[in-house]
Formats: C-alpha cells, sequence, structure tokens
C-alpha cells in the first residue's frame, strides 16, 4: 500500500488554498488547511505533516515567525510562499530554517513538483547518488551519516535536523577538507543564485553546530569556518 503524505497549506487567501489543495489531493495528498499564523502553528505542532506550505505574508502572525516558532520544536519540511520581488523575505525564511521557495504567481503544478521534490529529499533514497561505497553510510570520528535511513548520530545519539541542515552537512561531508564559499554553497545546497544578502548559509551553519554541540563537541567542531572564505568539512588525523 503507498504512503499517504499529509500536507499543510497555510495562506489568507481562500482562492490561492483552494487552488493548491485541489492539485495536491489530485496527486493522493491528504490536505490540511489553515487561513492564518495562530492556526498553522497550532496545527503544525500538534500534527506530524510531511510537508508545510507557509505563505510568508498574512496578518497576525507572519509565515517567517511561523517558521521561526515552529523550528524550535520541529524539523518539519517547509515550503514558504512568496510574492514576486520578495527576495530579502526569501532570504529571511531560509534563515529561520525553511527549505524551499514559491514565487507567486505560480502555477499550481510547480507547487505539486515542489512538494514532490521536497519529500524525495527527505526520503530513505536521499544522496544514494553519491555513495561510492557498498554501504550507503559515511563514518567519521565522532559523527555518522547513514543515508539509507536518513540519519545522523554524533557520538552514538541522534541528532535531528531539518532536511536543508541534512543536506548542508551531508554536501561537506561528502568533500571532507575542501573550502566552498557562500556562493557554492547555496547554489549547490539551495540551488538558487542569490545576489547579495548570503546570512542564510552562516545562519544554517550556526544551527547545525548548535544542534551537534548539543550531543558531542567534537562532532561540531568538524564544520570549520575558514574566515574569508567559507565553510569546510575537517577530519582529525587519529
Amino acid at each position: 500500500m503507498d504512503i499517504t503524505h499529509k500536507i499543510l497549506v497555510v495562506d489568507d487567501e481562500d482562492r490561492i488554498r483552494r487552488l493548491i489543495k485541489m492539485y495536491l489531493e489530485k496527486e493522493d495528498f491528504e490536505i490540511d488547511e489553515a487561513a492564518d499564523g495562530d492556526v498553522a502553528l497550532e496545527k503544525a505542532l500538534a500534527n506530524d505533516y510531511d510537508v508545510i506550505i507557509l505563505d510568508i505574508m498574512m496578518p497576525e502572525k507572519d509565515g517567517i515567525e511561523v517558521c521561526k516558532e515552529l523550528r524550535k520544536e520541529k524539523d518539519t519540511p517547509v515550503i514558504m510562499l512568496t510574492a514576486k520581488g520578495e527576495e530579502s523575505n526569501r532570504v529571511q525564511g531560509f534563515e529561520v530554517g525553511a527549505d524551499d521557495y514559491i514565487v507567486k504567481p505560480f502555477s499550481p503544478r510547480e507547487a505539486v513538483l515542489r512538494v514532490k521534490a521536497l519529500l524525495r529529499r527527505v526520503s530513505t533514497k536521499t544522496y544514494q547518488e553519491v555513495d561510492t561505497s557498498s554501504k550507503n553510510m559515511l563514518v567519521f570520528p565522532h559523527l555518522t551519516i547513514d543515508h539509507d535511513a536518513h540519519r545522523v548520530a554524533a557520538d552514538n545519539q541522534e541528532v535531528s535536523l531539518t532536511p536543508k541542515e541534512y543536506e548542508l552537512l551531508c554536501f561537506l561531508a561528502n568533500a571532507p577538507d575542501k573550502v566552498f564559499n557562500r556562493e557554492q554553497l547555496l547554489k549547490e545546497v539551495w540551488q538558487y543564485e542569490f545576489f547579495g544578502d548570503l546570512r542564510t548559509v552562516d545562519t544554517h551553519v550556526k544551527r547545525l553546530r548548535e544542534k551537534l554541540n548539543t550531543v558531542s563537541k567534537e562532532a561540531a567542531k568538524m564544520i570549520v569556518t575558514v574566515w574569508g572564505v567559507g565553510y569546510k568539512f575537517e577530519v582529525e588525523e587519529n
């Protein structure tokens, strides 16, 4: 039996919610809705959604605040809906933990494809294409990344990461000691070209280190800042 994925669609415009819901239901997704940020956050914390589609511009509590509050307790994948020309809001969304975004006006089919792509990234098949050994796993002192189980453990304790944090860690860990600048990381991990504000990379690196540090200071130290250049994954020689 196929697994039914549950999606929360959040937008203060009924028309947009109905449109997204109609197209996602055609793909056999189970859809829940919220028309404002307060209800969205309440539902997101009370239920285990596979993906949340979250509009940024809403009255009362906006999408940025919802995502920020959600990330304190859950790593549910989030796709932000933003209006054209709101690049600063998109960057802000990534900084608080969003995994992808869709720019309004958008094709409903694009929303479906983005949801499917995000679900693929968080599935157990993620990163199988980069495996070069018979075991789909990266093992370092103090840190293990199991691609098949989509699991990260630091000193044998599991670390809960958002999809984007997981992708960032995997990308760096697959090229130990190679230095990547922020532009490269945005292009390869986020698959978007940004002109100007690169804070989203710094924010994700900071959050990734903090999560690793809660269980293993040694694992957190493996993500190294190369001042004036970018970041690298460093493995200490035994």
